[in-house]
């Protein structure tokens, strides 16, 4: 009786969230529970969900080790280092075609006498500091004032190439970077100083002041600026001595990172002081260049401070394997 009460052991119908249970004469299976992520696991052998495993976390591993790992690895990828040979015809026939081009701007004396006296005026309407002053600083001692026609004459070149050729070894993005910056800035000053010749405040009789590398030397221009065939010296703004001072400060700070690199800064500011000390440009000039070398910088994509460092490897997920009947 009581055995048709109980009835007979059979399946146990499927209830919500499982698979039918076998009877006594029935094959043992595995036991599957639905998982709420839409997926099965096995709860007897204690295998992996496939939902979540092959699902969700195989493509979390994807997107993790496949898509943000590659692109840090392949951001942080090192550029190529340009052929030396060809980079040094570039930036030559740059240097030349900047050299033979300011020649051409001669012969416009009376244009750059008048343009002079505008920006004089134009100094003063805006109550800008007077060239004079530091002028007045510099020439406490004839040393000092000779050091400061030394770096206007010596520095400017030099340093610029010191710049380019330390970027070209050890920061081959920046210097790409900064080479295209400096070309773009250079072509846009040559192209002002045929628009606008400028006769530099060393030769403007209302400004007063001295020009200090013909009286102390050293000079870099001919005594008679009419028939000097080396250099334009009717070509004062802008001035490239500080535009090209201010990128190699700004190109050094991008590339390198030392706490201290904030401190390259004082080489263009030590040149705005010698070229408006010693005469040879105006503040406007200054203020000119800062100007189109910001218009440079926005036009030159910069490369991404990551492409100093070597690239990463990519990530791999480590995997463990759990112990039989073990719920994930």
């Amino acid at each position: 009786m009581a055995a048709g009460i109980r009835g007979t052991r059979g399946r146990r119908p499927p209830g919500p969230g499982t698979t039918a249970t076998p009877g006594p004469g029935e094959p043992e299976g595995r036991e599957e529970t639905e998982d709420p992520a839409g997926g099965r696991y096995d709860s007897r052998a204690g295998g992996r969900d496939d939902g979540r495993a092959g699902g969700r976390d195989d493509g979390r591993d994807d997107g993790r080790a496949g898509g943000r790992d590659d692109s840090r690895a392949g951001g942080r990828e090192e550029v190529a280092r340009p052929p030396l040979l060809r980079e040094f015809v570039l930036v030559t026939a740059l240097f030349l075609v900047y050299k033979f081009g300011r020649l051409v701007a001669n012969g416009h004396e009376a244009r750059a006498f008048r343009n002079a006296d505008l920006v004089w005026d134009a100094e003063r309407a805006l109550h800008l500091p007077g060239e004079g002053t530091i002028q007045q600083l510099l020439m406490h001692g004839e040393p000092l004032i000779r050091a400061a026609n030394t770096y206007y004459a010596a520095v400017h070149f030099p340093a610029t190439i010191a710049f380019l050729c330390w970027l070209y070894w050890r920061r081959p993005a920046h210097y790409v970077w900064s080479r295209r910056v400096l070309a773009l800035v250079t072509a846009a000053a040559l192209a002002l100083h045929l628009l606008m010749p400028l006769a530099p405040p060393r030769m403007l009789a209302a400004t007063g002041l001295v020009d200090t590398a013909r009286v102390y030397g050293p000079s870099v221009y001919g005594a008679t600026p009419e028939a000097d065939s080396m250099a334009n010296q009717f070509a004062a703004m802008p001035s490239l001595h500080f535009g090209w001072a201010l990128m190699v400060a700004i190109g050094l700070i991008a590339a390198t990172r030392s706490r201290w690199r904030v401190l390259w800064l004082l080489h263009p500011l030590l040149t705005l002081l010698v070229i408006v000390g010693t005469a040879n440009h105006y503040w406007l000039d200054a203020l000119a260049a800062a100007a189109l070398l910001g218009l440079a910088l926005l036009a030159v994509r910069a490369p991404d401070r990551s492409g100093t460092a070597p690239p990463t490897v990519p990530h791999q997920r480590r995997t463990s394997t759990l112990p039989a009947g073990a719920l994930r």
